[in-house]
């Protein structure tokens, strides 16, 4: 008989867990799908019997999310039950420290008593804490703890992730002709054959979940093992992974508990609850079920065991530097809405990713939109960004129409508008510091300390960002003013705005800052004067931050000009000579300034 076969009910009485009778604990994590991919969460031409079994005995959350897009950050979150933007390591494989007061949390496991292994992923998105666990490796098992000793294990399946798209399949489980294609994708040959593809890959993910539920049932640990199921972000085709739609940031998370841990759940196995919780959640969870106190620090709140806390209303999310393409974005979702706030509109959805572009789909749908053979729905994803979108996502699940500007959903655009603002100023959101800074800082203090030391204006930042995003022409003469202030990030974002409004007069100050301090603060007025017109001085001051020592800034230079199509010629050789000569695969990957720099020589040699 197998797990997906035990029958659960409730016991009389709830108690929590005694250090004689702990249960273990299983994390099974699939890569990059959100729940469209499941059977269970409704999709028919899914094939992932399994989990769908599985589910019917377990706890299924409709209203899962990852706090990020992308894989790094979301797993930061996981591992401390903190907000990535809270600890300044919300960028995509940033390397910032974390406080020393905050724990990966299966050390507290550790402490306890518990036998803890990774197989294999870490990826925490900082200086990793190797004493969290008792084996990290592909070899990992909690076969090896000693008898009788509990254990939290993680089994990482990496079958479904984006990279098992980068080559295409001789042959196909899937019929490309019948795949599912949302409405934002082109019907291209390419996307059908992505999209059955990748349902190929989760298929096969599935078998491997079900191989891992075996393996527990045959070592006689069904009955003591709480199991979760959960992806570790949406993705996998283009405006998923890495975008701050559903498809993104939707994430299955199937929870069982067996018969003797049931009274731990409020939901009963079998059912399903729109109750919403967030990847924030997790470690304080894990703690709560095996009799951990919750450390204070921690942000997220648990949603079972003896320490749960009232169901949340909002689930945050949020989008920094995606590899090598810079971006700032935060979400709030609750049961119906999902708000999104955009703070570099100016940029456009599908920035080029070497990474994202490796899946034959993305060529082809960029070179439909060049073709202009894309509906208005398919095109967005190649155009600038409003500063504010809003989605009904019960109506329109595949978020593709923007209710921001409809005057029946001004009450919700307030109220979800409010509930990040708020958000971003309670959690001490550092993610508006520009990486150049924010990494500088990170070399003295951990950014949360900075973040309440009072040397961060972070009303002031936030109020300036805003102003700078809203595409409001009345906020013009603010910006100009606040061209000069004192704080550099204040700066960056008065030049950043004077970029969206393309705001004429402020032309002397942003020539002016030229010659700021800051670098991030000079390439931010040099991308705002060559909107203005003033190419060949704003070209030569972006090709000037090229040979800076700090990558963020040559990062962030090359994003400006990677936006200036031919008149960033002169600054060809200065690109080129940023990419080494015979660089190892390593290299290439882990330097996302030689990877913008690639794309703009390519961009100009064609």
């Amino acid at each position: 008989m197998t797990l997906c076969l035990i029958v659960l009910v409730f016991p009389v009485l709830a108690k929590a867990p005694n250090t004689t009778d702990r249960p273990n604990i299983l994390w099974i994590v699939s890569e990059d799908n959100n729940t469209s991919l499941i059977g269970c969460y409704g999709n028919p031409y899914a094939t992932t019997p399994n989990i769908d079994r599985f589910a019917k005995e377990s706890i299924l959350y409709k209203n899962a999310f990852s706090t990020a897009p992308v894989c790094a950050p979301s797993r930061n979150t996981l591992i401390t039950g903190m907000y990535p933007p809270s600890l300044g390591t919300e960028h995509m494989r940033s390397t910032n420290p974390v406080p020393s007061f905050v724990k990966f949390f299966p050390a507290y496991l550790r402490e306890a008593g518990y036998y803890t292994t990774n197989n294999a992923k870490k990826d925490y998105n900082t200086v990793d804490q190797v004493d969290a666990w008792d084996e990290s490796s592909a070899k990992a098992t909690y076969k090896n703890r000693k008898p009788g000793q509990p254990f939290f294990s993680v089994f990482n399946l990496n079958v479904s992730h984006e990279s098992s798209l980068h080559e295409p399949a001789a042959s196909l489980q899937h019929d490309p002709e019948k795949a599912p294609i949302p409405p934002y994708h082109p019907k291209t040959a390419e996307f059908k054959h992505d999209w059955a593809q990748y349902y190929d890959k989760v298929e096969e993910m599935d078998r491997q979940f079900h191989k891992l539920l075996n393996e527990l049932q045959e070592a006689g640990l069904a009955d003591n093992t709480i199991v979760f199921y959960y992806a570790d972000n949406g993705g996998v085709l283009g405006r998923s992974k890495r975008f701050m739609y559903e498809s993104g940031l939707h994430v299955p998370l199937v929870v069982h508990l067996p018969k003797k841990y049931a009274h731990l759940a409020k939901a009963k196995p079998g059912s399903q609850t729109d109750q919403l919780v967030t990847f924030v959640d997790f470690a304080p969870t894990i703690l709560s079920l095996v009799g951990i106190k919750i450390p204070d620090y921690m942000q997220g709140q648990a949603f079972l065991g003896t320490q749960q806390k009232p169901e949340r209303a909002y689930a945050y999310g949020f989008r920094g530097r995606m590899d090598e393409a810079i971006d700032l974005s935060r979400s709030v979702r609750d049961k119906r809405f999902r708000y999104i706030r955009n703070y570099l509109p100016h940029r456009i959805y599908g920035q080029h990713l070497d990474y994202l572009w490796r899946a034959p789909s993305i060529p082809s749908w960029e070179a439909e939109f060049k073709a202009g053979r894309l509906n208005e729905v398919q095109a967005r994803f190649w155009q600038t960004k409003p500063a504010e979108e809003l989605y009904d996502v019960i109506a329109d699940p595949d978020n593709v129409h923007n209710l921001a500007t409809d005057p029946k959903y001004a009450r919700e655009l307030i109220r979800l508008r409010k509930a990040n603002g708020q958000w971003l100023r309670q959690s001490q959101d550092v993610g508006f510091i520009p990486e150049a800074l924010l990494t500088r800082i990170a070399e003295k203090t951990p950014l949360y300390d900075y973040a309440r030391s009072g040397r961060y204006n972070r009303n002031r930042v936030i109020e300036t960002a805003t102003l700078a995003s809203s595409r409001n022409p009345t906020d013009g003469p603010e910006l100009t003013q606040r061209l000069t202030d004192s704080d550099p990030v204040v700066r960056y974002w008065a030049a950043t705005g004077c970029t969206v409004l393309k705001r004429t007069s402020a032309k002397t100050a942003l020539t002016q800052r030229l010659q700021d301090d800051e670098e991030t603060v000079q390439v931010a007025a040099a991308e705002a004067l060559y909107q203005l017109g003033e190419t060949d001085e704003a070209v030569a001051a972006l090709k000037k931050a090229l040979a800076s020592s700090s990558r963020s800034v040559r990062l962030q230079a090359l994003n400006a000009l990677l936006t200036l199509g031919p008149a960033a010629a002169p600054a060809l050789e200065a690109a080129r000579a940023l990419i080494p000569k015979n660089p190892s695969p390593n290299a290439v990957n882990d330097a996302y300034d030689v990877r913008a720099a690639q794309n703009l020589v390519e961009t100009l040699e064609k």
